[in-house]
């Protein structure tokens, strides 16, 4: 990885499996000062290394069990069809992710939603309702075996 070394990437490594660590508390397991801690996170921010710092919830006590996965086909496939779509989606609260694919569909969405009639809601009022959206397969999430944000680096 261009510009990171041993201890920016120990860094990172902390700090994605938990922001909330100090620099100090970084500083101490890395066997490094905090001044050194702090000024390589300020760093690793500035260069984009570390996009946000956010909080995990727990997505079954904000009522948001139901976990989507919707594959949607377009339309046609020109610049302002995937654009304009892009742009929509990602107004809509309930999708999570949404990425461009190759293969059969052009689209896969995370959608999350409290249960089933909120997802018909969505699915019949936002999604189907687009531009130039031809097909959607959704698939539901049975159970939950990993789910990591870390990268491993």
């Amino acid at each position: 990885m261009t510009g990171l070394d041993d201890v920016d990437l120990k860094i990172l490594g902390l700090l994605q499996k938990n922001a909330d660590l100090t620099h100090k508390e970084i500083a101490f397991k890395l066997h490094k000062s905090v001044a050194t801690i702090h000024e390589r996170t300020r760093r690793l921010k500035e260069e984009g290394f570390i996009l946000r710092t956010v909080a995990i919830l727990d997505r079954k006590k904000i009522h948001k069990a139901l976990i989507a996965f919707a594959h949607v086909l377009l339309h046609d496939h020109t610049l302002q069809t995937l654009e304009g779509f892009e742009q929509a989606v990602a107004r809509f609260p309930e999708v999570m992710e949404c990425f461009q694919m190759t293969g059969t569909f052009d689209f896969i969405l995370r959608i999350a939603t409290t249960d089933m009639e909120e997802y018909q809601h969505f699915y019949r009022n936002k999604l189907a309702n687009l531009p130039n959206v031809t097909t959607v397969q959704s698939f539901f999430v049975l159970s939950e075996t990993k789910s990591e944000t870390a990268y491993p680096l």
